[in-house]
């Protein structure tokens, strides 16, 4: 599966709440850069002190992620939000939001946009619980999606990447930072920070009820 076909099959109307902003994709590019937007379309609230990324970052962390997306991989999506970034998901999906209005709400996106056997299934799975703490049940993961920022790497995902895995994350305060976090074949762990960005903080439910 390439780049494109990730991010267009995927209607991305389905997980936000005005349905009149979306995205599609340009046919004829095949970069992260190839989000065309009908209008603006920038990261947006979805209640909750919670936000969908803009189009191009999740053109980013797909791009980023898609060699190890593969049949049969193991996939955390942490800070599952929407729902949007585990529709794109290959393999087993698990979507983790500490909000359960979010997941809720996620359950109902997924089903709408014709995932419904993916959720009776198991294939896909979304759970209300604390993100920074991951979810070492149905793991190791071949791949880690956390879209918010922690404030420090934490030890507790990176230990929950199969070998090989690979997270995308962003890490920091003030300043933001997306890290690539390679774990190899020998549990080897590397990263590689990739560009800035502003994410809201990885959180419990108090600071963001």
């Amino acid at each position: 599966m390439t780049r494109r076909q990730a991010m267009s099959k995927v209607d991305r109307a389905n997980y936000v709440y005005n349905k009149r902003v979306h995205t599609r994709i340009c046919p004829s590019e095949t970069t992260a850069h190839a989000v065309c937007m009908r209008r603006s379309s920038p990261t947006r609230p979805i209640g909750h002190g919670a936000t969908i990324s803009a189009p191009h970052m999740h053109a980013h962390t797909v791009e980023n992620l898609l060699p190890l997306l593969c049949p049969g991989a193991r996939v955390l999506d942490i800070g599952s939000g929407s729902g949007y970034l585990v529709a794109d998901g290959a393999g087993t999906v698990v979507g983790i939001e500490h909000v359960p209005e979010l997941v809720d709400w996620s359950v109902q996106n997924l089903a709408r946009d014709g995932l419904g056997a993916a959720l009776a299934g198991g294939r896909i799975r979304m759970v209300a619980g604390d993100g920074r703490k991951g979810y070492p049940d149905a793991g190791p993961y071949d791949v880690i999606h956390v879209g918010a920022a922690a404030p420090t790497m934490p030890a507790e995902l990176v230990e929950q990447l199969a070998c090989p895995g690979r997270m995308f994350i962003p890490v920091g305060t003030v300043a933001q930072q997306i890290v690539q976090v390679d774990k190899d074949a020998d549990g080897n762990v590397t990263q590689q920070e990739l560009f800035d960005v502003m994410y809201v903080p990885l959180t419990d439910r108090k600071p963001q009820a």
